[in-house]
């Protein structure tokens, strides 16, 4: 496709030359630039749709990259890629090597900060503006806050501390009722009741234009206009100030966020006065983009499509469950079984598959927004009570509810069950999603349970013997696709908390063999098929037992191994340091165990993205990585 305007334009200077008349049409090819490459190489389309406008805007206006942008979420961010030098690589984005998911200031002078996660836009633009101010550098910064993530609690952290220090930022909130899933929650209520009241608005900013015209808006004026704006707003809608105003941060909109010459003059004219400032835009999630519109959580991130009919391809995949779909199934047998039973979640119903529980039992769903420390805490209420909540969170996510889940949960022993979703290599979201941590940062945590299932059916048990646990149960699974059980260990070997299940043993077995590898989830499966190439192409013997249970770890297995084997290999698809292969080496140390062990998984490094089969094979724990590290061990 040719683009009259788009090929011209290189970086933000380039922008600057064209008339403001023509940004109308720089934003529509930059939308169908956008639709065109996300047909083909998938990434977060529906967002980025509805930040256009805004996007070339800010940057029409702003004198980037002196001037600091800093993307909340990033995913909105792709219009800002494109116009800040990157659009002859935007093919590559999401790719191995290529272009990263998300801003990140390793790629490109232009991104403020790493944008991967929600709700920490306002502090992190909070602390680059007062630094701005403290070396005396006459720089804007903003924040731009949207797709749900002002649900965060981080978020009004920030917006509590921007009110109390003397700044020039500004927190643009990207308005456009929608996560991934439509938000909920009384502040999307509050923000939909200060969009209706058009009249105060209205008046509102023509009475701010005023001002300025007559040269009476300055530093100096600023408590006369706060106390004519509480008198203006008690005349025309009798309401309280909105929470923005409350907080001392001066109020602008709420802006159509898709009129980008309005966009441009707002803009200009706000970034005159001094202070913290909030702008409040309404974009729609998808615009421009009659299917994305449509159905805007489908749509955030769609997979290949067919530009012309939006239909999208390979959509259902091949008949084997994944993951999510299991653990969904699951929950609403197990909530139909027992009233205790209930699913929290924050903001992600139909990424871990909460949505079929939602749709037979409405009220047995909470989803408490972008809110991850909520979640635990507000599980750890609900079980202090005697309710048994199944709280879902994304491996990455978790991190950013450590402390709740030490405090509020574990330090109690309460009976909540952590269903971690995403946990291993997710692929192309890269180094912010990875579920690496979980079993490292789990572990030392006192009371707390952790399982890994390597099959489907593991899964479901796991699931189902949680539900009458005493005290905090983590299980973690990965993303994508299931195997089933082909072996049929669950009959022959219960699912028992703490237990191991040796998959394939050796002949000297009874006597002493030479490698026994141990390994933890679904990445046994793998080491399965490794083990059978090494079999079938040698004379080579190798134990396996998937120990499904990180804690409690099976100790009659360990001494078992560790007594009839010369060396031990660990697997785990997750952080070396701290994990699977941490807790057997401790454990042989302690015990006086005098064996060689070899750990296998991710060293101290933050995995960039790809496919999952790129970085499985980069990391060598694909199966050929496998086969090849267990011939090394075994040449030893």
């Amino acid at each position: 496709m040719e683009y009259k305007y788009l090929t011209h334009i290189d970086f933000p200077s380039d922008l600057k030359r064209l008339p403001k008349e023509l940004l109308p049409d720089v934003c529509a090819e930059l939308r169908n630039f956008i639709i065109e490459e996300l047909s083909h190489n998938p990434g977060h389309l529906a967002s980025s749709l509805g930040a256009i406008e805004l996007t070339v805007a800010l940057h029409y206006v702003f004198d980037t990259p002196y001037d600091q942008l800093v993307w909340d979420v990033g995913h909105q961010a792709y219009a800002h890629k494109i116009l800040t030098g990157r659009r002859a690589k935007f093919h590559t984005n999401r790719q191995f090597h290529g272009l990263a998911p998300f801003p990140t200031p390793k790629e490109s002078e232009y991104d403020a900060m790493v944008s991967g996660h929600a709700s920490n836009s306002i502090s992190a633009a909070l602390g680059i503006e007062i630094a701005s101010e403290m070396k005396g550098e006459r720089r804007n910064v903003v924040a731009i806050i949207g797709d749900g993530a002002m649900t965060g609690g981080l978020a009004f952290e920030g917006l509590n501390n921007t009110s109390m220090d003397k700044n020039n930022l500004l927190i643009i909130l990207n308005d456009n009722n929608m996560a991934i899933d439509p938000i909920k929650g009384g502040f999307t209520q509050y923000l939909v009741d200060i969009t209706t009241n058009e009249r105060y608005n209205k008046w509102r900013w023509r009475a701010y234009q005023w001002m300025v015209r007559h040269k009476l808006m300055n530093e100096q004026c600023t408590s006369h206009l706060r106390r004519f704006s509480t008198s203006l707003k008690a005349i025309l809608s009798h309401q309280q100030r909105n929470i923005f105003q409350g907080l001392n941060l001066r109020y602008f909109g709420p802006a159509d966020g898709h009129n980008v010459i309005d966009l441009v003059r707002i803009l200009s004219e706000i970034k005159k006065h001094r202070g913290p400032k909030v702008l409040h835009i309404i974009t729609k999630k998808g615009k421009g983009y009659a299917p994305a519109e449509n159905d805007q959580t489908v749509w955030h991130a769609p997979g290949e499509f067919n530009v012309n009919n939006g239909e999208r391809l390979n959509a259902n995949g091949a008949g084997v469950k994944l993951w999510q779909e299991v653990f969904g199934e699951t929950l609403l047998e197990l909530a139909k079984q027992d009233r205790r039973v209930v699913g929290i979640t924050p903001a992600m119903p139909s990424g871990c598959s909460m949505t079929i529980l939602q749709h037979e039992l409405p009220e047995r769903v909470f989803d408490v927004g972008i809110a991850e420390g909520h979640a635990v805490t507000f599980s750890a209420g609900l079980a202090k009570q005697g309710i048994v909540p199944y709280c879902n969170i994304y491996s990455s996510f978790m991190q950013r509810a450590y402390d709740n889940i030490i405090h509020d949960v574990a330090l109690m022993n309460l009976h909540v069950v952590f269903c971690i979703d995403r946990a291993g290599i997710v692929g192309n979201d890269g180094a912010t999603h990875h579920g690496l941590m979980d079993l490292a940062y789990l572990r030392p945590i006192p009371n707390m349970t952790i399982g890994a299932p390597r099959t489907a059916e593991d899964l479901r048990e796991m699931l189902h013997l949680a539900r009458d646990w005493n005290g905090p149960i983590a299980i973690r699974y990965p993303r994508g696709r299931t195997v089933y059980d082909e072996t049929a260990t669950l009959t022959q070997y219960p699912m028992i908390v703490g237990k191991a299940v040796p998959m394939c043993v050796t002949m000297q077995d009874a006597h002493h063999g030479e490698l026994a590898v141990l390994s933890i989830g679904a990445i046994g499966n793998v080491v399965l098929d490794a083990i059978q190439e090494l079999k079938a192409t040698t004379s080579m013997e190798i134990a396996h037992y998937d120990m499904r249970w990180l804690k409690p770890i099976d100790t009659e297995v360990l001494d078992y191994v560790g007594s009839h084997y010369a060396h031990v290999v660990t697997v785990e698809d997750g952080m070396i340091t701290g994990g699977l292969g941490s807790a057997v080496s401790e454990y042989f140390m302690e015990h006086g165990c005098h064996v060689s062990v070899t750990r296998l998984g991710v060293n101290d490094q933050f995995v960039e993205h790809g496919s999952t089969k790129e970085l499985y094979q980069m990391l060598h724990l694909d199966k050929q990585g496998i086969c090849e590290s267990l011939l090394q061990v075994l040449e030893k």
